[in-house]
């Protein structure tokens, strides 16, 4: 896999998924860009996202192994885990890269990372996709009762009972280790094999001593995060789930009303996985939006 070394010389990975010659209507073939792809977790290795629904058949697509995770090295000073201190390796990969600008998609809290890197560095993002994204680093508020909202669109289905009651007690300040195993099929818009082992694999993906880390106190400066959002002039599409609770379509509206000009699209039928849930619906919604 390509690697490049981030300021501080921990060396880290990246994986190129699809074409980086694309052909024009005129029939020459030119370099397309790639699409720069921070994952979620936090802190959970890359190869999660896959292809991102078959996204790489046409668009090239950069998955990053943020460092300490996949194939990336374990940094010596375990504080460059915070959110804010992985801006520099974003910066780190675009410059390996060698390109001016980047289009630049974050998933879940790596969309934390994302608009945090905009905040940054606004002139170097092209395009910028949130995909069911974290509102940490943005400071949205997600009353409890849109998750339960966007939780009882599932009703009816076998594990619903039992899942809807463990997410009740998570809103209402009772978390336990168990009720979270149990709520996980509400991060999937089909609870089959294939998101079963996503979840499965979701336990032996992730740094867990690097987490707390990743949102420790100096991560986040909201104010300021908003402040430079609301001066971002690349173009922006917020992806949300119909029935995610992580990411209600109600926060994500909030989301996207923080830049001056942001789509939003929600996937009908999908949660916080959308590209698993409906990849045909998911690709066509971001190509579109790449152009």
């Amino acid at each position: 896999m390509p690697t490049f070394t981030a300021l501080d010389g921990t060396r880290l990975t990246y994986h190129l998924l699809g074409d980086t010659k694309d052909t024009a209507d005129a029939g020459e073939v030119t370099d397309a860009p790639p699409l720069v792809c921070l994952p979620g977790g936090p802190l959970r290795a890359s190869s999660y996202l896959g292809d991102l629904g078959g996204l790489a058949a046409r668009r090239p697509l950069v998955r990053l192994d943020l460092r300490g995770t996949g194939e990336s090295e374990r940094p010596r000073d375990a504080s460059s885990y915070r959110c804010d201190r992985l801006v520099d390796d974003v910066e780190a990969l675009r410059r390996a890269l060698g390109v001016e600008r980047l289009d630049l998609l974050g998933h879940s809290a790596g969309a934390n990372l994302a608009v945090r890197y905009v905040e940054r560095h606004p002139e170097r993002v092209a395009r910028l996709v949130l995909v069911t994204p974290s509102v940490m680093a943005v400071g949205v508020d997600i009353a409890p009762e849109d998750r339960l909202a966007a939780a009882r669109l599932r009703k009816g289905e076998p594990w619903f009972d039992v899942a809807y009651g463990a997410l009740e007690g998570i809103t209402q300040g009772r978390a336990t280790p168990e009720a979270w195993e149990v709520i996980g099929p509400f991060w999937y818009g089909r609870w089959d094999a294939a998101a079963q082992a996503l979840q499965v694999a979701d336990a032996v993906e992730k740094n867990h001593d690097a987490i707390p880390v990743f949102a420790g106190e100096g991560a986040f400066a909201p104010e300021a995060t908003r402040a430079a959002l609301a001066r971002c002039t690349a173009p922006v599409l917020v992806l949300a789930g119909e029935t995610d609770v992580a990411a209600p379509p109600g926060a994500m509206a909030e989301v996207a009303a923080l830049f001056p000009a942001a789509e939003l699209v929600v996937q009908a039928g999908a949660s916080h996985h959308p590209w698993l849930d409906d990849p045909a619906a998911f690709t066509a919604a971001v190509e579109r939006f790449l152009g």
